[in-house]
């Protein structure tokens, strides 16, 4: 992208921020952001010598294997403005065979530093799944206290084949063993959900993100597209021509009537909309293969749940307690028979 097209995406965004929001991220988006150091450091140089009426912040994900101490200077000079986060698959073993070897290039400490709380983003692959548990733990022994971007849209597995779920249960069941025994660290993002919602009606009629709305992505000539999904390196021109006709403020649009009125972990059942469209050529039905590994996590989530409740009765207020526990005991009861062979848990 250049520095003018840059600067008129700026702009954009400031003018058009949705009613209702009051801080506002912009990200860098690679490949390798840092790659575009020069860049990026005019862009921000731009967008902080205006008044912008909104509190902001910059954000990029790195793979840390490029970063100089030039680089490490400017981002500890503006760390309060600008959030660097850090690639990292886990061990060295793990992050060598998923990214070329890069693990001993990469500063770790330089970003627990400068970002605590931001943690680290986890891909997994099919040699990594075996050892989820184990990055896992590594990563949070390194000072991580945040482990994002563990999700199921990533990669080529089909969740719907036993043998994923078969290596994913014990990874689970270690996970929970783990984060029971480590109660003042945050939960991974695949595990960190709020059983809670399960029994309120307001988190059921809901867009999941802000694709289209409080979220656009732009691309390297300007052109603008509703996420960062959904972009000319997934879609073909067609498809996207007919994605951008989409109204993205009707909820209605984004959700499966069948999974609202059908599924009881549908307010915790992550969903990506982009992902959707791909895989069912709509953005309203979702990709059900994903129904069996959501309901085998959902248990996983209560057993920790649970688990951390009679360790701690008091890390609820006794509103969010009593929902907790409701849905706590529902998912055992809904899930548990069709899904027990898969399973090893306590509690």
């Amino acid at each position: 992208m250049t520095l003018d097209t840059a600067k008129r995406c700026i702009d954009w965004i400031f003018t058009h921020v949705p009613s209702g929001i009051s801080d506002v991220e912009i990200d860098f988006i690679g490949g390798e952001p840092l790659l575009e150091f020069d860049l990026i450091k005019e862009v921000i140089k731009y967008a902080c010598s205006k008044s912008r009426g909104y509190k902001y912040i910059f954000f990029a994900t790195t793979n840390g294997t490029l970063l100089t101490s030039e680089m490490k200077t400017w981002f500890t000079a503006h760390k309060d403005c600008f959030w660097l986060g850090l690639s990292l698959d886990g061990a060295k073993k793990t992050q060598d065979h998923n990214r070329s070897n890069s693990f001993d290039f990469i500063d770790v400490d330089f970003f627990v530093k400068n970002w605590p709380e931001q943690g680290v983003k986890m891909t997994i692959s099919e040699f990594s799944l075996p050892r989820l548990a184990e990055n896992i733990r590594f990563l949070h022994s390194l000072g991580f206290q945040r482990i994002k971007g563990v999700n199921l849209f990533e990669g080529s597995f089909n969740w719907d084949r036993d043998e994923y779920i078969k290596i994913l249960a014990p990874q689970l069941h270690e996970l929970v063993n783990f984060y029971v025994e480590n109660d003042v660290l945050n939960v991974n993002q695949m595990l960190d959900k709020h059983l809670d919602f399960c029994g309120g009606k307001e988190y059921e009629r809901r867009k999941w993100c802000g694709i289209g709305t409080s979220t656009n992505f732009f691309d390297v000539d300007g052109t603008m597209y509703p996420c960062t999904y959904v972009t000319p390196m997934t879609f073909n021109a067609g498809e996207l021509d007919a994605i951008q006709k989409t109204d993205f403020t009707d909820e209605a649009s984004f959700i499966d009537e069948d999974c609202l009125k059908n599924c009881y972990i549908y307010p915790i059942c992550p969903s990506c909309a982009g992902s959707n469209y791909l895989n069912m050529k709509t953005f309203k039905t979702r990709d059900k293969r994903k129904c069996r590994i959501q309901k085998l996590i959902a248990l996983f989530i209560a057993d920790l749940q649970a688990r951390r409740i009679k360790k701690n009765p008091k890390i609820y207020d006794d509103n969010t307690l009593y929902y907790t526990i409701e849905a706590i005991k529902r998912i055992k009861d809904l899930y548990y028979e069709e899904l027990k062979e898969f399973l090893k848990m306590e509690g």
